[in-house]
């Protein structure tokens, strides 16, 4: 084992642990790195003059929602780009929409969506958000049924390089962007995000636990050969209650 006497010391072994790493690591797992123990106080020092030393470099570290990880400058995205074998994926109104009122205006029903939306939403989308870790069922509405309460997950702020819902975009931009038609992920958060490095090097699959042979996706952090989040089933108006009854 390396003997750890300076600050400098400590730094490496940081630095080495968050670039293995393949999802960001918060401060608790940190701490377990060393046998000393250092107040919190001490530890964003060491990460903050660690995110200095990298601030000219292609890679930045960041805290996110889940914790701390390297990832790639956005303006180096148009290069990455270049090594893919594989269009961004585009995804449907419905879909961004869906995720849009989970996102702005959580915790929501499907009901509330389809309130907004005006048209009934396909079981099928709620699921692969689900299924993507993006939103999950966070409790039910005291009311009739009990319908589930769907809200955003650390995953989703990870995956936008985000430490909170309160960095995301006015809700104006998004209704912007979906005006434009198919967008993906990314230009609908109108956010720049860029995929992490890995010791390995590969670059981009941090906080996702998926390997390279997965393939690379769009600019959304991590996201590979997925499928067009497309409605596939027809959209049809929302029920609407009945007119009361008369006397």
């Amino acid at each position: 084992m390396l003997p750890l006497y300076t600050p400098e010391d400590f730094k490496r072994v940081i630095e080495a642990t968050l670039l293995a790493a393949t999802e960001p690591l918060p401060l608790a797992e940190l701490k377990k790195l060393f046998d000393q123990e250092f107040d919190d106080d001490t530890w964003h020092a060491l990460l903050d003059d660690l995110r200095r030393d990298w601030a000219r470099r292609g890679v930045d570290l960041v805290r996110l929602a889940s914790g701390w990880r390297f990832q790639t400058r956005p303006e180096y995205q148009v290069y990455i780009d270049r090594l893919k074998n594989e269009k961004a994926p585009r995804y449907s109104r419905a879909v961004l929409e869906t995720l849009a009122i989970i996102a702005y205006r959580q915790p929501v029903t499907r009901g509330d969506i389809e309130d907004v939306r005006g048209v009934a939403v396909s079981p099928n989308i709620l699921k692969t958000l689900e299924a993507r870790g993006w939103i999950d069922a966070v409790g039910h509405r005291d009311a009739p049924g009990r319908p589930a309460l769907y809200a955003t997950t650390p995953t989703f702020l990870d995956e936008l390089g985000l430490r909170s819902l309160t960095e995301l975009p006015p809700l104006n931009e998004i209704e912007r962007v979906m005006d434009l038609g198919q967008s993906t992920i990314a230009e609908t958060i109108a956010l720049e995000t860029s995929r992490p490095a890995t010791a390995s090097g590969d670059a981009g699959y941090a906080g996702t636990g998926q390997s390279p042979a997965d393939g690379a996706g769009g600019q959304f952090v991590g996201i590979s050969r997925q499928d067009e989040f497309a409605d596939r089933e027809a959209e049809r108006p929302a029920p609407q209650a009945g007119p009361s009854p008369q006397g």
